[in-house]
């Protein structure tokens, strides 16, 4: 190769690389930080939009509704989250901190919807649109059977670490509280204020900070899962209140937060 061609060679290939560092710094995201204070509640007196997000956008596979920023609503100290249906559609509500939280003690107040084919939820996520692996941890009301919990978690977009929970008492019918600890290698659930399971510690945990969810959804397509959906609407859960703390003195083990 003359040496005219062998410049013009090294150019392109270094205009490829280049423009290959242009995008990936325009696409790359960093992972979110957790929150830096050690405490955070909600208590759902009015919709908070400075810490708070509705979510209003359509929904796919398993879902079978549209967020819809309408069906949450706040009144004397509860958020009524409905699924109902317009324009020939259901669609259903999710609300989700603008904050990322990581290891430390979640918890909800709330009485979920008891209907076949619905979900009421508390859980963390996060995921590839906020520049992490698809990391969660679930508390599930399946409105099949309120006298039940699933508890589930996710890493890396993996799974299939159900546990269904007696509670010994419907959960639709009275306010209860649920929650888990997360710490470094190990969630534990909780029912007012008692734990109830643990995972096994051989399992692999999630490991990324998420955000505090809510959503109320029907399913479809999976009538395994949650029995078939009826098209009842409308259908309400209602949250008191959310918190989460930090592990005390940075302490992560089960043990640190049983008092909380």
């Amino acid at each position: 190769m003359n040496m005219k061609k062998k410049l013009l060679a090294i150019a392109l290939c270094f205009s490829v690389v280049f423009g290959s560092l242009q995008i990936d710094s325009i696409t790359a995201k960093a992972a979110p930080a957790a929150y830096s204070e050690t405490h955070y509640e909600n208590g759902f007196d009015s919709d908070n939009v400075n810490e708070m997000d509705k979510a209003d956008w359509e929904n796919k596979d398993m879902f079978n509704c549209k967020w819809e920023p309408g069906n949450i609503i706040f009144n004397n100290g509860i958020m009524d989250m409905r699924i109902d249906q317009a324009d020939g559609r259901y669609t259903g509500g999710e609300y989700r901190t603008k904050e990322y939280f990581g290891y430390g003690f979640y918890q909800v107040r709330m009485k979920p919807i008891k209907n076949d084919g619905v979900v009421s939820s508390f859980f963390t996520y996060t995921g590839p649109s906020d520049g992490t692996t698809w990391d969660e941890i679930d508390i599930e009301f399946l409105g099949k059977d309120t006298t039940h919990v699933q508890f589930n978690y996710y890493v890396d977009g993996r799974g299939g670490h159900e546990m269904w929970y007696d509670l010994g008492f419907d959960a639709s019918e009275k306010y209860h509280t649920y929650g888990f600890n997360w710490y470094e290698g190990g969630i534990t659930w909780y029912v007012d204020g008692d734990p109830v399971y643990t995972a096994p510690s051989t399992d692999i945990f999630p490991s990324h900070p998420g955000k505090i969810m809510m959503n109320v959804w029907p399913g479809i397509g999976v009538d395994d899962w949650l029995n078939a959906y009826d098209g009842r609407t409308p259908l309400h859960a209602y949250y008191d209140w959310i918190s989460w703390d930090a592990p005390d003195n940075n302490d992560t083990s089960s043990d640190a937060l049983l008092s909380v």
